[in-house]
């Protein structure tokens, strides 16, 4: 399966910019989940930028959001 880098990247609401990860979703998730973390596209925009990834901090918002 190829890679959609490109299409991949206009999504990415990463605002982490020499992050080399950019739009290689897999590589992404791999990094973060083997940091007990997700990826920016789990989280509001909002959130994201506060750069809190942890699994801790989703369950956080997603439980105050979706009540």
């Amino acid at each position: 399966m190829e890679c959609k880098k490109d299409e991949n990247k206009a999504r990415c609401n990463c605002t982490y910019e020499p992050c080399p990860r950019k739009g290689i979703c897999c590589d992404c998730l791999h990094r973060h989940l083997s940091k007990n973390q997700l990826p920016a596209c789990c989280f509001p925009d909002d959130i994201e930028k506060t750069y809190d990834r942890s699994i801790k901090k989703f369950v956080e918002i997603y439980q105050e959001r979706n009540g």
